[in-house]
């Protein structure tokens, strides 16, 4: 059933409420549960109004370029050299992870390993039984159903980043499709949702699903999450202690506009499929980029609490000095 399904899920990705906005902001959904918490306490402590809509990382690029945003979003960093030609500053603002979540009734506790990840998103896996899901979970009794595997339908980072891990750990994969926003899925048993929240709705609706979305929308749905296997062969949990452990690998470098990947890093202890997620501003609107910094400047000083709160990573202090040097040397 090679269809894809957008979901309309607007009302739960704008921050519309406050009003008309000072900034404007849109672009990656992977972060928008942490930016709405803390555009929403800015506001109270500031009355600065924030409106940042959650449309995917390709959108935000595409509108900060256009300059119909103020700010985008993006889980993809930009290369040094596209950030030249699109006249655009760069910076991380936080960093996440990336789960396996499931909808199998009566199962707990799936575990997946990197084979198994890639062998469902090339389409090679078609039952919950296959021996190579089985070989990491020999306690549980899976069923005889066919899988259906949930991706994004539209351009997004946290498709990116998943791609990129896909391309670390499975040749086929690397040679085949590459890490890329959007990809023509192989197959013949999956379906697409439009953001993190709708991959997420339609797992939850899908019974033998099975998809890629961001940690904190999983979270706050109560949708299962896999333990996965990690590079050195360890089976690791999603948890904010692992997440950490992943983001400590992270090499983000003011000289490059912070363009790193951290997808798949070593450490026996580190989650597998990880993002940094990055802020976009227009090189010549001086006087609105100060805005737009001033806030993330304030979310990194009062905001570490939130982010962990819903299993995001907090940067940290040496790196968030980097990014305040950067915006300096900026004028921004």
């Amino acid at each position: 059933m090679k269809k894809i399904l957008c979901l309309a899920v607007a009302g739960a990705m704008a921050i519309s409420s406050l009003g008309a906005a000072d900034i404007k902001g849109s672009g990656a959904s992977f972060p928008y549960s942490v930016y709405q918490k803390w555009i929403k306490a800015y506001n109270k402590t500031t009355g600065v109004k924030i409106d940042y809509i959650s449309e995917g990382s390709g959108a935000g690029i595409k509108h900060v370029s256009s300059r119909e945003s103020d700010f985008g979003g993006s889980d993809k960093p930009l290369t040094p050299r596209t950030l030249q030609k699109l006249k655009l500053y760069q910076f991380p603002s936080v960093v996440g992870a990336i789960v396996m979540a499931y909808n199998i009734p009566n199962v707990k506790d799936l575990k997946l390993s990197r084979a198994a990840i890639a062998e469902i998103a090339l389409g090679h896996i078609k039952y919950w039984d296959n021996k190579l899901i089985k070989m990491a979970n020999p306690s549980v009794k899976l069923p005889h159903k066919k899988l259906t595997f949930v991706h994004r339908s539209d351009a997004s980072g946290t498709t990116f980043n998943f791609t990129y891990y896909l391309s670390k750990s499975n040749l086929e994969w690397r040679k085949g499709f590459g890490a890329k926003k959007s990809v023509t899925w192989p197959g013949d048993h999956h379906i697409g949702g439009k953001g993190n929240p709708g991959v997420g709705a339609l797992i939850k609706q899908t019974p033998y699903s099975v998809g890629y979305m961001d940690y904190a929308d999983a979270k706050t749905n109560s949708i299962s999450m896999a333990t996965v296997e990690n590079k050195e062969g360890y089976y690791i949990k999603p948890t904010l202690k692992a997440f950490q452990a992943s983001a400590a690998m992270a090499n983000l470098k003011p000289k490059f506009d912070f363009y790193s990947v951290i997808a798949d890093p070593m450490g026996k202890d580190s989650y597998p499929i990880v993002a940094a997620t990055f802020i976009l501003l227009p090189k010549e609107k001086v006087d609105m980029d100060k805005k737009v910094t001033a806030f993330f400047d304030w979310a990194y000083k009062n905001g570490a609490d939130i982010a962990s709160s819903l299993g995001y990573v907090p940067l940290p202090n040496a790196l968030t000095d980097k990014i305040r040097e950067y915006w300096k040397q900026k004028g921004i």
